[in-house]
């Protein structure tokens, strides 16, 4: 297997300007399962999944294969960060209460993933996939503007992965259980720079500048402000997240009480 490295030279901008999850689905992840002791997030990125797992579990560790993501993840007292494949963690079998793979099932070698996953759930352990598509952006001129960009103007550049993440990875075969899993959605309140710096983390506009040596995103950021207004005004970006959880538990589940915070000892 292959390790895909798209990210290492963007990993800085990947830290600064990619969306955060929303607490609700931490919440939701932390409600279907009984124990609380250890959450793994394969492909952590710079780990913004990990830190909204570190508020439910007592331990999280993070794995990601590139190291220059890694060393822009941000520190946690109950994260332990470790350059591995989500394929092949290196963690003990039966030892994780939830296992994540967060924006980047469509990267991973999916049979090798979901084998490595089900050696490391405990008895009633989940597993939860999850991504997020395109931004909508909060007026249809600057929305027009952005879609013409991403699926114009950038459309032949995407890796073809990425349509598995478009269709909410409904087409990927899901050794699990299924559960039903609530919709979210993310949504940030960013200004100009801060959605131009995100533009930046995408891998279609590094593919991009690699064929052709300029930067799509000066363009369409001085498309975006003839209707932005003041550049330093934040407006409300949203993405669809796309979830699929489950477990290797066939027996019916019973209703698990709301999890305590991390760290707390009270009975």
């Amino acid at each position: 297997m292959t390790f895909k490295d798209h990210f290492s030279a963007r990993a800085a901008l990947y830290a600064a300007y990619r969306p955060h999850y929303p607490a609700q689905l931490f919440t939701y992840l932390s409600g279907l399962v009984r124990s609380h002791a250890l959450a793994v997030d394969c492909g952590t990125g710079s780990g913004q999944a990990a830190l909204g797992l570190a508020e439910h579990f007592d331990r999280v560790v993070a794995v990601d294969p590139s190291a220059g993501q890694l060393a822009n993840a941000t520190p946690h007292d109950r994260i332990e960060y470790r350059l591995a494949r989500a394929e092949s963690t290196g963690l003990p079998s039966g030892s994780a209460d939830l296992v994540v793979a967060a924006q980047c099932l469509h990267w991973l070698e999916t049979d090798a993933f979901f084998r490595e996953s089900k050696r490391l759930l405990a008895p009633h352990g989940v597993i939860a996939v999850w991504g997020y598509g395109d931004p909508v952006l909060p007026t249809e001129s600057l929305d027009r503007t952005l879609r013409l960009f991403n699926r114009g103007l950038l459309e032949p550049y995407w890796f073809a992965e990425r349509a598995l993440l478009l269709d909410g990875y409904r087409t990927i075969e899901f050794p699990f259980v299924e559960l039903s899993a609530p919709e979210f959605e993310l949504r940030m309140h960013w200004s100009l720079a801060e959605l131009v710096g995100y533009l930046r983390t995408w891998s279609a506009v590094a593919n991009f500048v690699a064929e052709r040596g300029t930067d799509p995103v000066i363009e369409v950021e001085r498309d975006l402000a003839r209707d932005w207004g003041d550049p330093a005004v934040q407006r409300l970006i949203r993405w669809p997240l796309h979830l699929r959880a489950g477990t290797t538990d066939r027996r019916p589940r019973a209703p698990v009480e709301s999890p305590r915070p991390a760290g707390d000892t009270a009975t």
